[in-house]
């Protein structure tokens, strides 16, 4: 008799321990997931400030139209790449690549219209010209802000799914290492310079 409720005990501390980890692993992911739409809300606030920045632009760079179009060319594709990650349920090794890809090829062409700026002092005087380039550089440092908070969370997600005794359980619970968001593009880290 006693045999068997020591059984008893041991097979309820093992599902506890379990249904411990489990909760552990779920926590983290959604954790994850909250730092990762916090990446979203900056980049959308990015995404919202190009087009105003494209028309302020626009009336004085009449012959700079190719750099104009391969910024509106650059934001949808990161606008697509980043909507690809969202149906895809998150960020996964698949749907991120996309997206830093798309990401660096933004920075790269914003960074060009500001290059080009230059050669107009109209517009380096214009107020709302000034306005943006200010807000653009608030989001660009919110961004790496939120970027930081995501990769803090991720490598806390995938250490603990690493950790033993959760690597035993973390597949089977349908946990899976989640990718940083890391800027590969040597280029890409650099930030945007917007400096009249």
């Amino acid at each position: 008799m006693w045999f068997g409720i020591a059984l008893l005990v041991i097979i309820v501390l093992i599902i506890l321990f379990a249904v411990g980890i489990y909760n552990r692993l779920v926590a983290l992911r959604n954790q994850v997931k909250n730092a990762w739409s916090q990446i979203d809300v900056q980049l959308q606030r990015r995404y919202d400030l190009i087009p105003n920045l494209v028309e302020t632009v626009k009336g004085y760079m009449s012959y700079e139209k190719g750099t104009l179009e391969a910024v509106i060319s650059a934001r949808s594709q990161a606008i697509a790449a980043r909507d690809a990650v969202e149906k895809g349920g998150g960020p996964t090794s698949k749907s991120i690549r996309p997206l830093l890809g798309a990401e660096a090829a933004l920075k790269q062409s914003l960074g060009n219209i500001f290059a080009l700026a230059e050669n107009y002092p109209q517009l380096k005087a214009n107020e709302t010209m000034q306005r943006l380039q200010e807000e653009l550089s608030s989001t660009e440092n919110k961004v790496a802000f939120a970027r930081q908070a995501y990769n803090d969370q991720v490598m806390l997600y995938n250490t603990t799914q690493q950790e033993f005794p959760a690597v035993l359980l973390a597949g089977a619970f349908g946990h899976h290492p989640v990718e940083m968001y890391e800027v590969e593009d040597k280029a890409a880290r650099e930030a945007v310079k917007v400096c009249f």
